[in-house]
C-alpha cells in the first residue's frame, strides 16, 4: 500500500470570494450577500459563509470585514469569536451601536 496525498480543490467560486474580501479596505464592512453578488453568485450568501469559516487558520484575509445584512456580527454576542470579530473592527474605527454596525456609514460595496 502506497502512501497518497490529497490536497483541498478550491471551487472557481471560493478563489472569488477570497480576491473580493482581500479587496475590502480597512475600516470598511460588507454583507455575505454583498460579497456573494460580487463574486458573481448572487443567491450564496450561505455559502460565502462557509467559505469564510473554512479560511486557513492563520489566514491574513480581513475575515473580519463580512458582517450580516443587518450589520450585525454572525457569532453569538460575547462569545469568543464574536469578540475577536468586535476588537478587530473596532481597532479599525468601526463604531457600533449597540451590537450593529451602522452599514450606512461602513458599508463598502465593492
Amino acid at each position: 500500500m502506497t502512501a497518497t496525498t490529497t490536497t483541498a480543490v478550491l471551487e472557481p467560486i471560493d478563489a472569488i470570494v477570497w480576491q473580493w474580501l482581500a479587496a475590502i479596505p480597512q475600516g470598511r464592512v460588507t454583507t455575505y450577500g454583498a460579497l456573494a453578488k460580487l463574486a458573481g453568485y448572487p443567491s450564496h450568501a450561505r455559502y460565502v459563509g462557509r467559505i469564510l469559516k473554512n479560511l486557513p487558520k492563520q489566514t491574513t484575509l480581513p475575515w473580519h470585514r463580512v458582517v450580516n445584512a443587518k450589520g450585525e456580527l454572525a457569532f453569538a454576542v460575547d462569545s469568543e469569536r464574536y469578540l475577536r470579530q468586535k476588537t478587530r473592527l473596532e481597532a479599525e474605527g468601526i463604531v457600533f451601536n449597540g451590537d450593529k454596525i451602522p452599514l450606512r456609514q461602513y458599508r463598502w460595496q465593492g
